[in-house]
């Protein structure tokens, strides 16, 4: 059993960080299509929509292993919808945010997703706050320490350890900050909105799939809802019908790698991961974006590598492994309690029958003798 759960442990955290990677790779190209002029209305309706077409022929090739899903009441329903409604204003926050000011703040601001996460997480009571436990109290630290990991990443740049020799211009992925201080602000606020909606959107699908534990069903679902919750939003926002043409360029690539592996395959792995470990266990993912930036932008846009970028990544490293080891001592602590508590359960009723019955064997002998 406990190597089970440690294959299961491992295979959860490398799809986590695959998904990262993914996601970090997303951006990328989405900035190199918004340099070419791509709207963000449409690559937003394009990308929900094509997810959706993705996994609707999914749903009959993987049918839920789950015997016995519940029907689909009002308060499920609702909370399909209000996943794609948060979904869609999730990224039109962000996007918007982003031409407000840069994507440099976004990513210094989307360090606090993992505290406003764990922050819910507690006031919803899908986790548990015992200041006294030590695995409590490793997922704090280890919350903050991947914190402060990322924001020395972010506001530290340092000397270049690796550089290339190549004078090709690459596609920074840290903009300039060349905002006007009022347009800063208003992005300021968009994307706090923004990583506050994403850590909502955590809370959200928890308790939606724990109530349907079908991860197709619920992310075919959440699709479908952002898909038509965004559609006549963003053709109202963009009138230029030429915009909705696509062509065979960057753009469509931007679209086809978010339909097929942002919004799909992303999201499933996260709801995945959801089910079985919470939202801060996913939100704590979030600042290893940043070094996985660095990384990237360094193996592939030949941009150089520089010290803030390897301390800022052992620092996360370290609140990485706090974290998950507070989870897993919460989980064997759990298992514990539960095992004690089924063995005590199944021992008292052994015992009550057997007193029971002496009971009446003395109650019986006397009569007989009698």
């Amino acid at each position: 059993m406990e190597r089970r759960n440690w294959y299961k442990d491992v295979v959860i955290f490398t799809a986590m960080v695959a998904v990262e990677c993914l996601y970090v790779g997303l951006g990328t190209l989405f900035k190199a299509a918004a340099l070419k002029g791509m709207s963000y209305y449409v690559f937003i309706v394009y990308s929900f929509a094509l997810a959706t077409l993705v996994l609707l022929p999914l749903l009959f090739i993987f049918p839920s292993t789950t015997a016995v899903l519940p029907t689909f009441k009002f308060p499920l329903v609702f909370r399909i919808f209000l996943l794609g409604l948060t979904g869609f204003l999730c990224q039109l926050l962000g996007y918007k945010g982003i031409a407000y000011s840069s994507p440099t703040l976004a990513s210094a601001i989307g360090n606090l997703t993992p505290a406003f996460t764990f922050t819910l997480a507690i006031i919803f009571r899908l986790e548990k706050l015992a200041l006294r436990s030590s695995g409590t109290r490793a997922k704090i630290l280890g919350t903050i320490v991947s914190i402060s990991g990322a924001m020395l990443v972010v506001l530290y740049k340092g000397p270049a350890i690796l550089s290339t020799s190549s004078s090709t211009p690459s596609l920074s992925l840290q903009w300039p900050l060349s905002s006007a201080p009022s347009d800063w602000v208003v992005g300021g606020i968009l994307l706090a909105a923004e990583f506050l909606l994403i850590s909502i959107w955590y809370i959200i699908q928890t308790q939606v799939i724990k109530i349907y534990p079908a991860e197709l069903v619920v992310v075919f679902l959440y699709n479908l809802c952002a898909t038509v919750i965004s559609a006549p939003v963003c053709f109202m926002a963009e009138k230029d019908l030429s915009a909705w043409r696509l062509k065979p360029d960057i753009a469509l690539a931007a679209i086809l790698y978010s339909g097929f592996l942002g919004s799909s395959l992303g999201t499933c792995v996260h709801t995945y991961a959801l089910r079985l470990k919470g939202p801060v266990y996913i939100a704590i993912f979030k600042p290893l974006s940043i070094a996985i930036a660095a990384i990237m932008s360094f193996i592939f846009l030949h941009d150089a590598l520089h010290l803030g970028s390897v301390i800022g990544s052992v620092i996360i490293s370290i609140g990485f492994y706090a974290v998950i080891w507070g989870k897993a001592k919460e989980e064997t602590t759990k298992d514990e309690t539960d095992f004690t508590s089924s063995i005590g359960g199944s021992s008292s009723d052994s015992k009550v029958p057997l007193l029971q019955s002496l009971k009446v064997e003395d109650t019986r002998i006397p009569s007989c003798t009698v």
